[in-house]
């Protein structure tokens, strides 16, 4: 009976086929009869203690298992976090260096433009152009410092959704005109959500001024006790398969990941972007 319950106990915590657990149990069966009709206890001794030692075995190797497997699914966590983060940090750059790129060159072409008749004028946008490359450049820093695994990198603070209105001076400063309209406390937002508010509106400016040169832009922020709804829209009629590219990607992911939603295509007017986010 003892190697009956024993070699159950094997079939139910082994990986073998059901055939041969259940020839197993078989003959531990036929064994423990055997046992019973030659009346030689030490036959019955060895049987159990054999028994013993396999289950002993087949436990440990289990175990040997399981601790791969565990350390294996860390491994994949450890690299898809690592991987996230890398995408989250390319985000940022590329959000930062469209931002500064497109406003940069907005300031040069009036510089340009300006150089022989309004010099003073000239002198102005290329500093304009000087001051937020400096400034880009330093958020920059801060976001491929996060990539030190030392922790040593520089970490100047990053805007939140207070800093919009600044930002859309700083495209005025370019040419660009830009409406803010805001209701409620943009501080609500908080620090993460905030970057996020932030990181939409400048993309939102940046493809407008890329694909819009000129053209008016409304940037419109509602902020309640449960959410905030940023709008940005402008006259600007493209296709929107033509801008579904990794701008309008990388701000619909911001979004989803920290619980909101981003909606971006033609609209009456012309584009739209929408975005909606937890407080």
């Amino acid at each position: 009976m003892c190697l009956c319950i024993i070699a159950a106990w094997m079939a139910l915590t082994s990986a073998l086929p059901v055939v041969l657990t259940a020839g197993g149990i078989l003959g531990a069966i036929v064994i423990s009869e055997w046992i019973q009709e030659t009346e030689e206890p030490g036959w019955a001794a060895w049987f159990v203690g054999t028994a013993f030692t396999l289950i002993a075995c087949t436990f440990a190797r289990r175990l040997r298992m399981t601790v791969e497997e565990l350390r294996e699914a860390q491994h994949q966590l450890a690299e898809r976090s690592r991987a996230e983060e890398r995408n989250r940090i390319a985000g940022e750059v590329h959000d930062v260096l469209g931002h500064v790129l497109t406003v940069s060159l907005l300031h040069i072409g009036s510089a340009r433009l300006a150089l022989d008749e309004e010099p003073d004028e000239a002198r102005r946008a290329l500093g304009e152009a000087e001051r937020l490359t400096r400034e880009s450049l330093d958020e920059v820093r801060s976001s491929v410092g996060l990539m030190r695994a030392d922790g040593r990198g520089e970490t100047a603070p990053l805007p939140d959704a207070t800093a919009i209105p600044e930002l859309a001076e700083s495209f005025r400063r370019a040419g660009t005109r830009v409406e803010v309209t805001v209701e409620g406390d943009l501080a609500a937002l908080g620090s993460t959500c905030g970057l996020v508010a932030y990181r939409i509106v400048q993309e939102a400016l940046t493809n407008a001024a890329k694909h819009a040169p000129g053209e008016p832009v409304d940037v419109r922020a509602a902020v309640t006790v449960d959410d905030a709804t940023v709008t940005i829209t402008n006259n600007c009629f493209v296709d929107g398969a033509a801008v579904e590219g990794t701008g309008v990607r990388g701000m619909r992911e911001r979004a989803e990941g920290v619980g909101g939603r981003l909606t971006a295509g033609p609209s009456i007017t012309g584009w739209a972007v929408e975005a909606v986010l937890p407080v």
